[in-house]
């Protein structure tokens, strides 16, 4: 029901508000359980635009989107990641060193199309609106464009997986990316088996869902709720217990 004390005219549908909400909460890291179908390029032109029209700092668009579907290039990078996740499963201790070596990663080989979204830190020049005391804003927005095109994926029924087990010059080797681009995120994507109800890293027991109350503060970097915003935090509560016991955002 619309709440007639709200503002209405920016507002959306409950249909399409759902939508969003259901696509944020579906999403998924997919990595083992990609088909082979192709993605068709019409599908492929509405995610590629919804990235690109991102929110960037300055209006800058420092992204580029490198596609790949050649074997010969996926072999390429897979021997990459392969050298990098060798060296990454040694860093962890005993006990999350056997969960790690039990999990699949990246789906490299098995989607049909992979991606690389860039950074150009030289464009629109050295000095960008919005940047000039934030040097960083360029990468922040640049991953917005990952998101948008995440969650435009999932509402077009195709799986994303997120690969960052790499060296990063072994990367820009392989994809031919010169020095001054930095790789933001290699994405593999395509039509998936299935959607996992949980994350799979959460399923495994890698790591559990943070309370959301713990993390938000009240006016100064660690004040919890004095009890002026005690509906807030009691309605937090509620609604991650739902979810977590659901598995979705509740309609």
């Amino acid at each position: 029901m619309e709440n007639p004390s709200l503002p209405q005219a920016p507002a959306f549908s409950d249909a399409e508000r759902a939508a969003v909400y259901h696509a944020i909460f579906s999403r998924r890291d997919v990595r083992g359980q990609f088909l082979p179908t192709p993605v068709p390029d019409d599908i492929l032109s509405r995610i590629l635009m919804a990235a690109h029209h991102a929110p960037s700092v300055g209006f800058m668009q420092p992204w580029n989107f490198l596609l790949v579907r050649s074997d010969e290039v996926k072999q390429r990078v897979h021997d990459v990641f392969r050298q990098a996740n060798d060296e990454a499963a040694r860093m962890f201790p005993d006990e999350k060193r056997e969960i790690y070596s039990k999990l699949k990663l990246q789906g490299i080989l098995e989607s049909p199309l992979n991606l690389c979204i860039t950074c150009d830190r030289t464009r629109s020049g050295p000095v960008v609106l919005g940047r000039t005391h934030m040097p960083t804003m360029d990468l922040y927005s640049s991953v917005c464009a990952v998101q948008n095109l995440w969650l435009t994926a999932r509402a077009e029924g195709l799986g994303v997986g997120w690969v960052s087990i790499f060296h990063e010059k072994a990367l820009q080797q392989a994809l031919g990316i010169p020095e001054h681009i930095v790789p933001i995120a290699y994405l593999c994507i395509g039509y998936v088996s299935h959607f996992n109800e949980r994350p799979e890293l959460e399923k495994a027991g890698w790591l559990p869902r943070l309370p959301l109350n713990d993390l938000v503060y009240f006016e100064q970097w660690g004040a919890g709720d004095s009890g002026q915003n005690s509906e807030l935090t009691a309605a937090l509560a509620d609604l991650q217990a739902d979810i977590q016991e659901r598995g979705i955002f509740p309609k």
